[in-house]
């Protein structure tokens, strides 16, 4: 989605707030889980993959189990891609360089609105293996969700119109760590 039609509204969470979200995530996460050797992270690209290795690297930090990590781009699974772009650029088929087969995976992403994208995920960790379960962390959840998705973990839920934009930012991506509500002008 093009930003250019966005202003920045406000600074939802600074730099400060977001590493604090994402340390209670991966506490609750450990919580969770009935086995922490047998949990994997998969991060969605594109934000959705720095956040699953800041995961990854804070329940190391306080569990010192390491935790296979992945990434997982589901354009190819997308069902709205006539939406996205008139030409789609199609991503490969997915593929992890860890096997996911009975494994607890937590489908990581950024934000979580309409629920596709989550849908589209699952649609492709299926097509790579058969997990024992899948779990759901996000960063923030804006609502408006058109699929029957919940989220298994939360950092922010944040209430917003549809003319309003949750925009992610993280220094490998964007050279800056903040989440902003943008909103349309």
């Amino acid at each position: 989605m093009s930003l250019k039609n966005f202003r920045t509204k406000v600074e939802l969470l600074n730099s400060d707030a977001m590493q604090r979200a994402l340390t209670r995530l991966s506490f609750e996460i450990v919580e969770k889980s009935e086995d922490l050797n047998n949990l994997c992270l998969v991060g969605i690209k594109t934000r959705g993959v720095p956040l699953a290795k800041i995961l990854a690297d804070n329940i190391y930090k306080h569990s010192n189990v390491r935790l296979n990590v992945g990434s997982l781009d589901i354009k190819f699974y997308r069902d709205d891609l006539e939406k996205l772009s008139n030409d789609p650029l199609l991503g490969d088929k997915p593929s992890l360089d860890f096997d996911i087969n009975n494994k607890e995976v937590v489908i990581v992403d950024d934000v979580l609105y309409t629920g596709r994208t989550v849908r589209a995920a699952i649609d492709a960790i299926f097509d790579i293996g058969r997990p024992s379960k899948i779990r759901l962390a996000v960063l923030v959840d804006r609502g408006h969700r058109e699929l029957p998705i919940k989220p298994d973990y939360i950092g922010k839920n944040v209430p917003t119109s549809n003319n309003e934009l949750i925009r992610v930012n993280i220094e490998e991506v964007d050279g800056k760590t903040n989440v902003e509500i943008m909103e349309r002008i």
